[in-house]
């Protein structure tokens, strides 16, 4: 009887082996085809550590380092490329919903979902003083965008939700550091029922396209938005005219909640954990 255990259990790991061998083969070969029909490359990975399974912001630091940030504590985690891993972490505020984080050369901007923006002067030094100011949004808004203008020497950001327009129009917005103070006029629209969007379009037209981070390109001064829900990524000329709608799919983009751009305009893009792990992806765009 011993010896026809002994068998049952080989026989049952010989049997997970290959299954797992054939999984593993059509994974590969789902990935292969799905790279194939896509319009981008993925260069490059990272698995994140769980402290950023919840993702919500990133920014490029320099070439061994991205500043993330995630929505549930007031950390600026700068996570090193080369290793991995989490390299050192800056407290900023108490815990809350931080959605977003723009750099300007030493200081980090860190917005939270109901519009308040946090300005972290000397991000990476010891200590750090702090202080907010507040925008015309609110958490209806559901703010989830942030990123630095350098020829403007502003911020810019966009409503996820609602905008401060109509339904059918989401503006992006821009910040001056001069004064901190929220342009009323937006710098142009993005509309809804754009031919661009007719794959995408709802009943309600804010959940056409909801934007959960931006980015400029430093060289061509396109505007590069992230959409998680339905991830795509919407690129903008330097005008706001729309130049084109990547579909990303599920598979390498379970919920892709930020993106930043080297300064010599390599593209990432970071998902939050979801059902599976939070990734950093150095991502090309095909023409």
């Amino acid at each position: 009887m011993k010896y026809l255990s002994h068998y049952i259990i080989s026989g049952v790991l010989i049997l997970s082996g290959i299954l797992s061998y054939a999984f593993y083969k059509k994974s590969i070969a789902e990935e292969r085809e799905i790279l194939e029909n896509a319009s981008y490359t993925i260069v490059n990975s990272w698995e994140l550590p769980t402290l950023l399974d919840e993702v919500s912001g990133i920014a490029w630091v320099n070439d061994s380092t991205i500043a993330c940030i995630q929505d549930e504590n007031g950390v600026i985690y700068n996570f090193n490329l080369n290793t991995g891993e989490i390299s050192n972490d800056i407290t900023f505020g108490e815990d809350g919903d931080y959605e977003a984080i723009a750099l300007h050369e030493n200081d980090a901007y860190v917005m939270r979902s109901d519009g308040r923006i946090f300005e972290v002067k000397s991000f990476t030094s010891d200590t750090v003083a702090p202080r907010y100011f507040d925008t015309s949004f609110k958490s209806k808004n559901n703010m989830e965008s942030l990123t630095y203008n350098p020829k403007t020497k502003s911020l810019v950001t966009i409503a996820k939700d609602k905008g401060l327009d109509k339904d059918r129009y989401k503006g992006l917005y821009s910040i001056p550091l001069a004064t901190k103070i929220l342009d009323e006029k937006p710098l142009f629209k993005i509309d809804m029922q754009a031919k661009e969007f007719e794959a995408f379009q709802t009943k309600k037209e804010e959940k056409t396209f909801n934007p959960s981070d931006i980015a400029i390109h430093p060289k061509t001064g396109e505007y590069y938005l992230v959409d998680g829900k339905k991830p795509k990524l919407l690129i903008l000329s330097a005008t706001g005219t729309i130049k084109r709608v990547h579909e990303l799919n599920k598979y390498h983009f379970a919920q892709p909640e930020s993106i930043t751009f080297s300064p010599n305009g390599t593209l990432y893009i970071a998902n939050e954990a979801a059902d599976g792990v939070a990734t950093l992806l150095e991502v090309t765009l095909k023409k």
